[in-house]
């Protein structure tokens, strides 16, 4: 397990391939007023590494929410699934925006466990979205480039 430093330099490249958005919620670190951090997709404890492959930016809200987890249930269907990998997965197969662009919508196992896991849809989360659409900031764009599935 890898418990080096991870440099600024590398912070600033995770910065630049997430767009400064939050790679589970999306929202963009502007809106937030607080900087992005750096997750884990494997945690250090579950054997994850400090690998560029390993890391993604979260927001504080997820990636406390996400914690240790690699894991959560499906509401639809009760199985155990993994959570979505920004680094293998792309958003926009395993989730959408609602029609008001204020929730989020799992539309695979995947995309459901890591709705409920990450509590994407919490009510303060939806209430915050319903600002940003008001001001127009929101829902973001999708990216041009495409990671993974």
């Amino acid at each position: 397990m890898s418990r080096r430093k991870i440099g600024e330099a590398l912070r600033q490249r995770l910065l630049q391939r997430a767009g400064h958005r939050c790679e589970y919620c999306q929202s963009h670190e502007d809106l937030l007023g607080d900087e992005l951090q750096i997750d884990h997709i494997i945690p250090l404890v579950k054997g994850g590494t400090n690998d560029e492959r390993n890391l993604c930016m979260a927001c504080s809200r997820c990636n406390r929410n996400k914690g240790i987890q690699v894991s959560g249930i499906d509401p639809e269907t009760g199985q155990v699934v993994p959570l979505f990998n920004p680094r293998r997965q792309k958003w926009e197969r395993h989730f959408r925006w609602s029609k008001d662009g204020t929730r989020i919508i799992g539309l695979t196992s995947c995309g459901r466990a890591t709705v409920e896991a990450l509590k994407l849809n919490d009510p303060k989360w939806v209430k915050l979205r319903r600002l940003w659409v008001l001001l127009g900031k929101h829902p973001p764009k999708p990216k041009t480039t495409a990671n993974g599935e």
